[in-house]
C-alpha cells in the first residue's frame, strides 16, 4: 500500500489533463456569433470538460494530502 498515494496523485494528473484535452477536442474555441444550437453544444461540452477537470482536481488534492500525511507521520515515527 506504499504506492497508493502516488498512484492517486498520478491518476489526478492524468484525469485533469484529460479534461483539458476533452475541452480542446470537443468544445474548442467558441464562435464569435454562434447559433443557439452551436452555443448549446459548446456549453454542454465545456461543462463536461469542467467536470472532468474537477474530478481530476479532487484526485490531485487527495493524493497530495495523503502523500504529505504519510511524510509527516513517518517523520514523527522516526523522532520517537
Amino acid at each position: 500500500m506504499k504506492w497508493l498515494p502516488g498512484m492517486i496523485l498520478l491518476l489526478g494528473v492524468v484525469v485533469f489533463l484529460a479534461g483539458f484535452v476533452y475541452d480542446v477536442l470537443f468544445a474548442g474555441i467558441p464562435y464569435q456569433d454562434p447559433t443557439p444550437e452551436l452555443a448549446a453544444r459548446y456549453a454542454f461540452h465545456s461543462g463536461v470538460a469542467e467536470a472532468i477537470r474537477g474530478v481530476g482536481g479532487v484526485f490531485l488534492g487527495v493524493g497530495l494530502f495523503s502523500l504529505l500525511a504519510r511524510l509527516i507521520l513517518s517523520r514523527v515515527k522516526r523522532k520517537k
